[in-house]
């Protein structure tokens, strides 16, 4: 009986990423990476230690983050809700955009990744704010 070993990617075969802009999201689309900027943070659901420990403690927030070209409100579960403090600049890894309301919201899973780098020095467009666009699907009959 043979088994197939398939080798781990070295660095050679790993994809560099494809940094985008805030304005270049669209609905429905995943495995973003955008450098944005934190303009507000808005905790609007906490739960605490519930009386069953198989129950897990749950934070909600929501943030507006943006770069130069447009903002858009970003969910932050759990431990990114500390680290999504308003000033901070993050990198935002694999995120795709939710659709809530008709509206699009950015949000990483536990897919990717959210990571806090050094200050961007940029001026955040927050007149081009994506997550005030309402969406409508319609169906087309061919």
């Amino acid at each position: 009986m043979a088994t197939s070993i398939t080798p781990r990617p070295t660095k050679q075969d790993l994809r560099k990423p494809v940094f985008i802009k805030v304005d270049q999201l669209k609905p429905g689309t995943r495995g973003h990476t955008v450098i944005v900027n934190v303009l507000s943070s808005n905790v609007v659901l906490k739960r605490g230690k519930s009386v069953s420990e198989h129950l897990r403690h749950a934070e909600i927030a929501e943030c507006l983050v943006g770069d130069e070209t447009a903002s858009i409100v970003f969910t932050a579960r759990n431990d990114q809700v500390n680290m999504m403090k308003p000033g901070t600049t993050v990198i935002l890894r694999n995120a795709k955009i939710d659709m809530f309301k008709g509206c699009m919201r950015l949000a990483v899973d536990k897919w990717g990744r959210v990571e806090v780098t050094e200050p961007a020095n940029t001026v955040i467009n927050e007149d081009n704010n994506l997550s005030l666009i309402e969406y409508e699907l319609v169906t087309v009959v061919e």
